[in-house]
C-alpha cells in the first residue's frame, strides 16, 4: 500500500503527473491536453482541452459492463414505497426526462432549477441536465418563497422541476404554493413548470405555464437522448449557500474536474467498489447529496439508496435494517442524526446484520468526541469523520484508508487530503503555522484541486473578495474556520471565523437571519448568533430591540411577538432558519464605534468569558443578556 505522505506531497509538488493519473478513473470522449491551467490565479482550469460527459460517467459507461445491477433504490418510510432501478432502468428514465427538458427547449447552457423532495424524478431530472449539457440548481424542497425567490433570480432556469409534496414525519409538505409565491416575486419567470404529481396535495395549474411530468413522460417512453460532450470545464451545476451577507452565493461547479475528484475520492477515501451499495442519508438539497446520493455512488458502479424519511421513523432501526436488507458498505450521516439515535433505545444498533459495512463516515458540522466514541462502540465499525464545504464538493481533511489505513481520532476530522494544501494561518501576522497545537485559520494554498467551485455564479469578483483576500500578500482560500493541527497532522475544527453557523449540518448566514427579522414592523434592531447545542450543534438565538420597548414588559405579550418573529422567518427562510428563541433587549452590545459584539453574545449565550470589554459602549447591554440566558 502507497504511503500517504508521500501520496499527499506528490498530489502538491507533481500536481500534472498525479491528476493526470487520477483522469484515467473516468471515461473522456476526447482526453485533456493540460492538466491544470493556474495562469489567471485564483482561478484554476482543471483538465483544459478534454470532453467528457457527467450523465455518461454515472450511468451509460455501466451498461456494458453491469446493465442489470442495483444502480438507484428509492426507499420512503414516508408514503411506504420502495423501488429499485438499475442502471439500464436509470438510463431509460433519464433519456426521458432529457427529452421532456428538451422539448421545453433546454439546451446547452440553460439552466434548469430543480425544487424536489427525495423521489427518484428529482435523480432524474439533475442526470437529464448534466446529459444534455444544461446547468442543474437544487434548492431543497420545502425552503421559503423568498428564498426560493432570490435563487429563481440569480440562475434564471428556463425551467423548474418540483412535485406536488414532500412529506417528513408523516406530515405533507406542500410544495406547489411555496413555488407559486416563488415565481410571483422573482423578477425572472421561468418558460414552464414541469410538476411531479405524486397525489399528496392538490394544486393548482397556471395555464401556459405549469406542465405534467406523467403525462409528457407517456410521450417519451422511447425516445433517444445522446450525451452532450462537454469541455472540461463548462458548470455542471450552481448550489447555494449561505455568506455572511443576505444575497446568497450560487457555487459554481465544472464538469471534468467533479467527475475525476468524486471517481478519486470513491477509491481513495470511502473505498467504494464496483457493485456494493452506498448509503448516505443527506438530501439532494446540499452538497452531500449531490456529490454522494447522487454522483460520486454511481461514477463509482455502486448502487445508492435515496432515502425519504426520518432516521428514527418507523423505528430507530430503520437505516440499519436497510444496511442489512441492501448489504450497504459505505454510509455517510451527520453527527446530528447520530445524536437522536443516541437518545433511543440502544437495542437497534444490534438488531440488524451489519457485516456488509465498512465505515460510517460522518460529516456536515463538527463531530464531537463523545458522540463519536458512543457510535463506534455501539456498532463495532470505524467512524471516519470528514470536513468539507459545499464550495470545495468533496473532503478537505479525511482518513484517506483507501491509499493508506490510519487510525481515525475521536474529536478530529483527519489529514490534510491529496490535492489540498492545506495550512494554518495566524490570524494576526497572515503567517503559517508550523507548530503543534496552535490555533489559526484553516485555509488552503491555490489552486484548489479538481472538483471545487470555478467561481461565485455570474460574480467573478465575489469569488475573489469572499474566498480570496483574507490574506492578501498570498493567494489562500479561506474556509473562514479556526483549527489546530496536533504532532501526527491531525486537525481538529474549533469554529467559523465569520457569522455562518451550522444548525444540524445546514449552514445559515445569520445575516439572513436578521434580515428577515428586522422586517418585522415591531423590531428596530436584531443580532443572531449561533450558540452550541448539544444535538444540532449549534442554534441561532436571536436579541432584538423593540421600536417600542414598553411591549416586551408583558410576559404574555412578548410571547406572542416572539412567535410573530418566528412565524416571519419560516415564511421567509423556511422553518430550518428559525430561531431556537428570539429575546427581546433594551439595547444591543456594541463598541463605541457601533459594532455588534456579536462573539461576546455567543459566549454569554454558551457560558464562556466574554473577554476584553474595554471598548464597549454600554456594559449592561451584555449584563441583560447574560440575565435572559441564565437559567433561574
Amino acid at each position: 500500500m502507497t504511503n500517504y505522505v508521500d501520496f499527499h506531497r506528490r498530489s502538491i509538488d507533481d500536481r500534472e503527473g498525479f491528476w493526470g493519473e487520477q483522469a484515467q478513473l473516468v471515461h473522456w470522449h476526447e482526453q485533456p491536453t493540460q492538466v491544470c491551467d493556474y495562469s489567471n490565479p485564483p482561478f484554476a482550469k482543471w483538465f483544459v482541452g478534454g470532453k467528457t460527459n457527467l450523465c455518461y460517467n454515472a450511468v451509460d459507461r455501466h451498461l456494458v459492463d453491469r446493465p442489470d445491477q442495483n444502480a438507484l433504490i428509492f426507499v420512503s418510510t414516508e408514503t411506504e414505497q420502495e423501488k429499485i432501478y438499475s442502471f439500464r432502468d436509470l438510463h431509460a428514465e433519464v433519456q426521458r426526462m432529457a427529452a421532456i427538458l428538451q422539448a421545453q427547449g433546454v439546451t446547452k447552457g440553460d439552466r434548469v432549477l430543480i425544487y424536489m423532495p427525495m423521489i427518484p424524478e428529482a435523480a432524474f431530472a439533475m442526470l437529464a441536465c448534466v446529459r444534455i449539457g444544461a446547468i442543474h440548481s437544487v434548492v431543497f424542497g420545502g425552503f421559503a418563497s423568498h428564498s426560493l425567490a432570490s435563487r429563481i433570480d440569480d440562475s434564471q432556469p428556463k425551467v423548474i422541476v418540483s412535485a406536488d409534496a414532500g412529506m417528513r414525519g408523516g406530515k405533507v409538505v406542500p410544495y406547489k404554493h411555496l413555488l407559486d409565491e416563488a415565481i410571483n416575486l422573482a423578477d425572472n419567470k421561468p418558460a414552464r413548470v414541469l410538476m411531479v404529481d405524486r397525489g399528496l396535495a392538490p394544486f393548482a395549474k397556471t395555464d401556459g405555464r405549469d406542465i405534467d411530468y406523467a403525462e409528457l413522460r407517456a410521450a417519451h417512453m422511447d425516445t433517444v437522448v445522446p450525451c452532450e460532450w462537454v469541455d472540461a470545464t463548462h458548470p455542471s451545476y450552481t448550489l447555494y449557500t449561505s455568506g455572511t451577507t443576505g444575497k446568497p452565493k450560487g457555487v459554481q461547479r465544472d464538469t471534468g474536474g467533479y467527475t475525476v475528484a468524486l471517481a478519486a475520492s470513491m477509491k481513495h477515501i470511502y473505498m467504494g467498489e464496483p457493485g456494493e451499495t452506498y448509503f448516505s442519508t443527506s438530501d439532494i438539497g446540499w452538497v452531500v447529496g449531490h456529490s454522494y446520493i447522487i454522483y460520486g455512488p454511481l461514477i463509482g458502479g455502486m448502487a445508492t439508496i435515496m432515502y425519504e424519511g426520518l432516521p428514527i421513523r418507523p423505528d430507530a432501526g430503520i437505516w440499519w435494517s436497510l444496511v442489512e436488507k441492501y448489504k450497504v458498505t459505505v454510509m455517510f450521516s451527520a453527527p446530528t442524526a447520530v445524536r437522536v439515535l443516541k437518545k433511543q433505545d440502544p437495542a437497534f444498533l444490534t438488531k440488524y446484520d451489519l457485516s456488509s459495512l465498512k465505515a460510517l463516515f460522518l460529516a456536515g458540522e463538527p463531530l464531537d468526541e463523545p458522540t463519536a466514541k458512543w457510535i463506534s462502540e455501539a456498532l463495532g465499525k470505524p467512524i471516519v469523520d470528514n470536513y468539507w464545504q459545499t464550495e470545495t464538493g468533496w473532503p478537505i481533511l479525511a482518513i484517506c484508508n483507501g491509499v493508506e489505513s490510519a487510525p481515525s481520532k475521536f474529536g478530529s476530522p483527519g489529514k490534510a487530503v491529496y490535492g489540498y494544501d492545506v495550512k494554518l494561518i495566524d490570524e494576526s501576522t497572515g503567517e503559517a503555522i508550523t507548530e503543534a497545537n496552535k490555533k489559526g485559520v484553516v485555509v488552503v494554498e491555490g489552486p484548489l484541486p479538481p472538483g471545487c467551485l470555478q467561481t461565485v455564479w455570474g460574480d467573478d469578483k465575489r469569488f475573489v473578495s469572499t474566498y480570496w483576500t483574507s490574506f492578501p500578500s498570498k493567494q489562500m482560500y479561506s474556509t473562514f474556520d479556526w483549527g489546530v493541527r496536533d504532532e501526527d497532522g491531525y486537525y481538529f475544527i474549533l469554529g467559523r471565523t465569520d457569522d455562518v453557523i451550522n444548525v444540524a449540518g445546514h449552514r445559515l448566514g445569520t445575516r439572513e437571519i436578521e434580515e428577515s427579522i428586522s422586517s418585522h414592523p415591531a423590531i428596530a434592531e436584531v443580532a443572531v448568533v449561533g450558540v452550541a447545542d448539544q444535538l444540532k450543534g449549534q442554534v441561532a438565538m436571536a436579541f432584538a430591540v423593540l421600536k417600542d420597548a414598553s411591549r416586551a414588559a408583558n410576559a404574555d405579550d412578548a410571547r406572542k411577538l416572539e412567535a410573530e418573529v418566528m412565524k416571519v422567518v419560516d415564511d421567509q427562510l423556511g422553518a430550518v432558519a428559525r430561531p431556537a428563541r428570539v429575546r427581546f433587549v433594551t439595547v444591543l452590545p456594541k463598541t463605541r464605534s457601533g459594532k455588534v459584539l456579536r462573539r461576546a453574545i455567543q459566549a454569554v449565550c454558551e457560558g464562556r468569558d466574554s473577554g476584553d470589554l474595554t471598548t464597549m459602549e454600554d456594559p449592561a447591554a451584555l449584563a441583560q443578556i447574560k440575565d435572559l440566558v441564565t437559567p433561574a
